[in-house]
């Protein structure tokens, strides 16, 4: 099974994902700023998991192990962690970017988003990549905590856009997860939707004290 690269993965949405996709046999490689931080993650992920086959190193060297790798960090470092992978991405790669413009990036209020020039973070994510990378955006609404923990039994979406071409390598990854659904929910800049949904969620979770989900309804099974 070829490997997949979380950048990000010292987080807890990166290494939910982490966890979840290796618990189905997929091999990981987790990003971190420095090669020690990836370590210390692929240790960590190792002790929750002592089945799954991990690897930790600085994001530079993740990124250039796969082919579809998964940027989890948030929005305030995407634009960075973006700008030092750029010899380290190369063409043809899947660039699966799940940051959110929450406006808790610049001390602001986290049920309320900020406005990106491009239209979303997916999209400014396509502008900065290199040429020939693909961009595609997913994981908006997934809890973060529910997915990191290995013991809560997931049922919901997640919506998927990006290029017809460039979406079904995610959505077959992402479908490998029981009880996550992946939903093509077409073009890339179909992303300033499903990223503003996350503030959505976050005021639902506050006021009912829960981490909800989504789920489309009426869809082909």
């Amino acid at each position: 099974m070829e490997t997949v690269t979380v950048i990000g993965g010292t987080g807890a949405l990166g290494l939910g994902l982490a966890l979840r996709l290796a618990q189905q046999g997929v091999p990981i490689v987790i990003g971190s700023r420095d090669a020690e931080r990836g370590g210390a993650a692929a240790e960590d992920a190792r002790s929750r998991l002592p089945e799954g086959n991990f690897e930790g190193m600085a994001n530079g060297e993740a990124a250039e192990r796969s082919e579809v790798v998964f940027l989890t960090v948030p929005f305030r470092s995407q634009s960075e962690t973006l700008t030092n992978l750029k010899n380290h991405l190369r063409e043809g790669q899947i660039l699966v970017d799940c940051t959110v413009p929450l406006a808790a990036a610049v001390s602001g209020k986290a049920t309320r988003m900020l406005g990106v020039w491009q239209g979303s973070a997916a999209q400014q994510a396509a502008e900065m990549v290199p040429k020939g990378v693909r961009v595609v955006s997913a994981l908006h609404t997934v809890s973060a905590e529910m997915l990191r923990d290995l013991d809560h039994a997931l049922d919901e979406d997640t919506i998927v856009c990006g290029a017809k071409a460039d979406k079904p390598p995610v959505i077959e990854l992402i479908a490998k997860i029981p009880g996550l659904r992946p939903v093509d929910g077409g073009p890339l800049e179909n992303s300033r939707t499903t990223e503003s949904l996350t503030a959505l969620l976050i005021g639902f979770n506050a006021r009912y004290k829960t981490h909800a989900g989504i789920r489309i309804t009426g869809l082909p099974s």
